[in-house]
């Protein structure tokens, strides 16, 4: 029995540097170009009339704060529209694997959305494909940073990813 646990007190001995050495995963350094969509934003934009409505005017307050640990923004925001008013969660992260920004939301209208994001100087596009009605369509949704605290926006939709059509357009401010 002593043996045993002799045995048993090395072998703890031996493990623990090993578990001291895990540290814990580090964000990718990708996330801090997210940094600019955390704070608090109002959206003001146009809907375009077309298959989503009739069209008119949107306006967007938006709440986003990183999660703990840095791998994840999370934005909670209130709009009101010509389509009806409601809230949304989205969550904004990098992901290596696919060296890609990504996006992901969820609304009150029970919608879905789950894009991939990219960035070319001051402009960041995110693209994801939409299903209406029975129709996947593809989705692009391009930010223009015109400063720190501001940006334009235009959402387009195509059915092939070659012609697009523009839905939405507006601009946003940082509070």
């Amino acid at each position: 029995m002593k043996q045993l646990a002799i045995v048993l007190l090395s072998a703890l001995m031996l493990a623990a540097p090993a578990v001291a050495q895990v540290q814990p995963p580090k964000p990718a350094p990708e996330l801090k170009k997210l940094d600019v969509f955390a704070g608090s934003w109002t959206l003001d934009g146009t809907m375009k009339p077309g298959p989503m409505g009739p069209g008119g005017s949107m306006t967007e307050t938006e709440q986003c704060q990183w999660m703990d640990g840095g791998f994840y923004l999370v934005c909670h925001s209130d709009y009101k529209s010509s389509m009806g008013n409601g809230v949304g969660l989205s969550v904004m992260g990098y992901s290596t694997d696919d060296k890609a920004y990504t996006y992901r939301e969820f609304n009150s209208f029970g919608e879905f959305d789950d894009s991939r994001g990219t960035l070319d100087g001051d402009t960041w596009t995110w693209t994801s494909d939409e299903k209406m009605g029975g129709m996947t369509m593809k989705g692009r949704f391009i930010i223009k940073m015109t400063s720190a605290t501001s940006y334009t926006f235009i959402f387009d939709m195509s059915q092939d990813g070659t012609k697009w059509s523009t839905v939405m357009d507006g601009k946003a401010s940082k509070k």
